[in-house]
Protein backbone atom coordinates (compact mmCIF):
# COMPACT_ATOMS: atom_id res chain seq x y z
CA UNK A 1 0.00 0.00 0.00
CA UNK A 2 1.57 3.35 -0.81
CA UNK A 3 1.44 5.77 2.02
CA UNK A 4 0.08 8.74 -0.48
CA UNK A 5 -2.95 7.05 -1.10
CA UNK A 6 -3.72 5.42 2.32
CA UNK A 7 -3.50 8.90 3.64
CA UNK A 8 -6.06 10.10 1.21
CA UNK A 9 -8.51 7.70 1.88
CA UNK A 10 -7.41 8.26 5.84
CA UNK A 11 -8.56 11.94 5.37
CA UNK A 12 -11.53 11.01 2.93
CA UNK A 13 -12.93 8.47 6.15
CA UNK A 14 -12.60 11.37 8.53
CA UNK A 15 -13.68 14.09 7.08
CA UNK A 16 -17.14 11.33 6.69
CA UNK A 17 -17.02 10.56 10.21
CA UNK A 18 -16.65 13.77 11.22
CA UNK A 19 -19.60 14.81 8.84
CA UNK A 20 -21.75 11.95 9.98
CA UNK A 21 -20.71 13.61 13.97
CA UNK A 22 -22.11 16.81 12.61
CA UNK A 23 -25.46 15.62 11.37
CA UNK A 24 -26.46 13.29 14.29
CA UNK A 25 -25.81 16.78 16.73
CA UNK A 26 -28.24 18.31 13.86
CA UNK A 27 -25.01 20.81 12.66
CA UNK A 28 -25.46 20.72 8.99
CA UNK A 29 -23.98 24.05 8.20
CA UNK A 30 -20.56 22.26 9.53
CA UNK A 31 -21.44 19.07 6.96
CA UNK A 32 -21.79 21.47 4.43
CA UNK A 33 -18.55 23.08 4.84
CA UNK A 34 -16.89 19.84 4.80
CA UNK A 35 -18.47 18.83 1.72
CA UNK A 36 -15.88 21.11 -0.31
CA UNK A 37 -12.98 18.92 1.18
CA UNK A 38 -14.58 15.59 0.59
CA UNK A 39 -15.27 16.70 -3.13
CA UNK A 40 -11.46 17.38 -3.68
CA UNK A 41 -10.51 14.15 -1.93
CA UNK A 42 -13.18 11.50 -3.78
CA UNK A 43 -12.38 13.98 -7.03
CA UNK A 44 -8.34 13.13 -6.31
CA UNK A 45 -8.62 9.27 -5.32
CA UNK A 46 -11.18 9.00 -8.65
CA UNK A 47 -8.37 10.37 -10.74
CA UNK A 48 -5.68 8.20 -8.97
CA UNK A 49 -8.14 4.70 -9.25
CA UNK A 50 -7.18 3.82 -6.04
CA UNK A 51 -10.47 2.46 -4.55
CA UNK A 52 -10.42 0.10 -7.95
CA UNK A 53 -7.15 -1.46 -6.44
CA UNK A 54 -7.76 -5.19 -4.76
CA UNK A 55 -5.22 -3.61 -1.61
CA UNK A 56 -8.09 -1.00 -1.40
CA UNK A 57 -11.01 -3.19 -1.01
CA UNK A 58 -11.64 -2.88 2.95
CA UNK A 59 -11.15 0.88 2.35
CA UNK A 60 -13.91 0.93 -0.54
CA UNK A 61 -16.62 -0.43 2.15
CA UNK A 62 -15.50 1.25 4.52
CA UNK A 63 -16.12 4.79 2.74
CA UNK A 64 -19.47 3.25 0.94
CA UNK A 65 -20.81 2.67 4.60
CA UNK A 66 -19.87 5.83 5.83
CA UNK A 67 -21.43 7.43 2.86
CA UNK A 68 -24.37 5.72 3.18
CA UNK A 69 -24.57 6.19 7.07
CA UNK A 70 -24.09 10.13 6.18
CA UNK A 71 -26.85 10.13 3.57
CA UNK A 72 -29.37 8.12 5.92
CA UNK A 73 -29.10 10.73 8.17
CA UNK A 74 -28.87 13.42 6.69
CA UNK A 75 -32.77 12.04 5.00
CA UNK A 76 -33.99 11.64 8.65
CA UNK A 77 -32.77 15.13 9.23
CA UNK A 78 -34.97 16.61 6.31
CA UNK A 79 -37.84 14.51 7.16
CA UNK A 80 -37.93 16.09 10.59
CA UNK A 81 -37.39 19.61 9.39
CA UNK A 82 -39.83 18.96 6.94
CA UNK A 83 -42.32 17.81 9.59
CA UNK A 84 -41.74 20.73 12.06
CA UNK A 85 -42.15 23.25 9.26
CA UNK A 86 -45.78 21.34 8.43
CA UNK A 87 -46.36 22.27 12.06
CA UNK A 88 -45.20 25.40 12.23
CA UNK A 89 -47.38 26.62 9.33
CA UNK A 90 -50.37 24.58 10.99
CA UNK A 91 -50.62 26.53 13.44
CA UNK A 92 -49.82 29.82 11.93
CA UNK A 93 -53.20 29.62 9.91
CA UNK A 94 -54.90 28.36 13.27
CA UNK A 95 -53.29 31.38 14.87
CA UNK A 96 -54.57 33.62 12.00
CA UNK A 97 -58.06 32.15 11.93
CA UNK A 98 -58.59 33.03 16.00
CA UNK A 99 -57.22 36.39 14.79
CA UNK A 100 -59.08 37.05 12.01
CA UNK A 101 -62.40 35.52 14.26
CA UNK A 102 -61.37 37.79 16.98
Amino acid sequence: MSIKKKLLLDKLQNILQRQIELARQGNIGEVEALVEQAGFLVERISDLEILELPEYKNYREKLQRLYKELCLILAERKTGIAEELSRIRKGRRTVQTYHSSI
